[in-house]
């Protein structure tokens, strides 16, 4: 666990894409951002990962993303955000 607090779980990917690549998760079910409906959880989780950006050193920069639905490339149905940094990244990503 690289954190966590009431309502957030925050945790290395198992196959990292990046120096430092984390999963930033609501404890609550939300499927994908679709279905966010609670501005007081996403506060949360835009907190707990720049707590974790900075706790990394990423002050050169980081990627937050996630993806929505089939066509978005969400394979993993419960909303998470991917916190990468340690390297430039591209652009295009995909």
């Amino acid at each position: 666990m690289v954190a966590e607090t009431e309502s957030a779980l925050a945790f290395r990917d198992i196959n990292p894409q990046a120096p430092t690549h984390v999963l930033v998760i609501p404890r609550r079910h939300v499927e994908s951002l679709n279905e966010v409906d609670d501005p007081e959880m996403m506060g949360e989780l835009v907190r707990l990962s720049r707590m974790i950006a900075s706790r990394e050193g990423l002050e050169n920069g980081w990627r937050w993303v996630t993806n929505v639905g089939v066509d978005g490339g969400q394979s993993v149905f419960h909303l998470h955000f991917h916190l990468l940094g340690g390297r430039r990244m591209n652009w295009p990503p995909g």
